[in-house]
């Protein structure tokens, strides 16, 4: 093949599709699952927090350390196998060990992190559980151990992947602070297959757990939502009477519009990542879920109906949320585009008055002007006659004509010039 050069991505790429593989396990078996999250900004946090709390514990067992920069790990840990994976917003440990104990869910797996490790976690534990993996011993024993092990009424079991597993759960915190998963295998399960379920079951309790995050902040801005809904419909209604406003009042209406529409952009921006993340959590319970396969064992609900009837609840009120906030910002833009154009109308009215005042001034000021024009034709004929009469006087007693009717000849002329003269000065100025 002739050498062609590959993008710098591209083993990358390929190899993050078996970046994670599934664990093998034999039966019987026990695992214990801890998830930890930041309890803020857990997306942009110090991932070389994590890696380093992974290393400290693998040095406790004196395991190898991952690649750095590496977002999962599979190895050894004394005589547990540890699987470490880095996520968005949080981080996973899975200890599986072979053999159960005599007593279900003691949790001596989980002692296997050590308390001080613990302790010293960059987050918070966001879930924790402990899996069980037997032999299928007979639906009559499994019965008889479930209704031992968990709570009934919340209790789900179904058989799954063609009924080679059976799984149960109640999805309850255990007085040691962990879920409890049982996983009864028929012999024609493979250690692979049987992988699946346990990884399954895990990313099932995560995801179900980080979704219900969405809930929590649904509730946390509840009342701030309620109190911006409120004073929107309060505009709302105030711009769709017919009573008559003081002046400015509009303006003011239009400030309180804004400071409500800004007050839900910022619900909305601080809110818009965890609805986001609600929703692909949620899409992926589903998924993992639906890839099970689940038939109904002796009547019981299965892990589908429990989401139906306990989870998805609150999931359709997380997007119900959602879009309440859509709403109610279309809403306010609407208001705000309604109102601004209401006091552009109410501007232009007063524009169109005062440009009528102008005219009337302009019109009251022409006849002024016109009537100043009168007396100032008569103020200057008045001088212009004695001056001319001075200057005609002498030819006028020459001709014999009398000073009275010289100035009756000569008054109508320059009153007539006198005229002409500021009627051509007006016309030119105008023109």
């Amino acid at each position: 093949m002739p050498p062609i050069e590959d993008h710098p991505l591209r083993y990358a790429l390929a190899n993050e599709l078996h970046a994670r593989p599934f664990p093998s396990l034999n039966v019987p078996c026990r695992a214990a699952f801890l998830a930890i999250k930041q309890e803020v900004d857990a997306s942009a946090r110090d991932r070389d927090a994590d890696r380093a709390h992974l290393v400290a514990l693998l040095d406790r067992y004196g395991a190898p350390h991952p690649q750095p920069g590496a977002t999962h790990w599979f190895g050894a840990l004394g005589r547990y196998q540890l699987k470490w994976e880095n996520h968005t917003e949080f981080v996973t440990y899975t200890l599986f060990s072979d053999g159960v104990g005599a007593r279900p869910f003691e949790g001596s797996t989980f002692d296997a992190f050590p308390a001080d490790w613990l302790a010293e976690v960059p987050g918070a534990r966001m879930t924790s559980a402990l899996v069980r993996v037997e032999r299928h011993p007979g639906d009559d024993e499994i019965t008889r151990q479930l209704g031992d092990w968990f709570v009934p009424e919340s209790l789900a079991c179904s058989r799954v992947l063609d009924d080679s597993v059976t799984i149960a759960g109640d999805f309850r915190i255990d007085e040691n602070g962990h879920m409890r998963f049982a996983v009864f295998a028929q012999q024609d399960c493979g250690p692979r297959r049987l992988g699946r379920v346990v990884q399954r079951l895990c990313e099932i309790e995560t995801y179900k757990t980080m979704s219900m995050l969405g809930l929590s902040r649904v509730r946390d801005i509840g009342p701030a939502l309620t109190q911006i809904d409120e004073t929107l419909t309060h505009i709302m209604s105030g711009m769709s009477g017919h009573i008559d406003q003081e002046a400015g009042s509009q303006e003011k209406t239009l400030d309180a519009l804004l400071r409500a529409s800004g007050a839900l952009e910022a619900l909305a921006a601080r809110s818009s990542y965890r609805f986001a993340a609600t929703r692909a959590y949620e899409a992926i319970v589903n998924q993992r879920i639906a890839v099970l396969r689940e038939e109904r064992f002796r009547g019981l609900q299965t892990f589908a109906e429990f989401m139906m009837r306990r989870y998805d609840p609150a999931m359709r009120t997380v997007a119900a949320s959602e879009a309440r906030i859509g709403s109610m910002s279309a809403r306010a833009t609407r208001a705000s585009d309604l109102l601004r154009t209401r006091v552009d109308v109410e501007r232009s009215a007063q524009n169109q008055s005062l440009l009528e005042s102008m005219d009337k001034r302009a019109d009251l000021q022409l006849r002024l002007q016109k009537t100043v024009e009168g007396l100032s034709v008569v103020a200057i004929s008045y001088y212009a006659v004695n001056l001319v009469l001075n200057m005609a006087q002498p030819l006028g007693e020459a001709a014999g004509l009398s000073k009275l009717v010289l100035t009756a000849v000569l008054t109508p002329v320059v009153i007539g010039a006198v005229w002409w003269m500021v009627r051509r000065i007006r016309d030119k100025i105008e023109r």
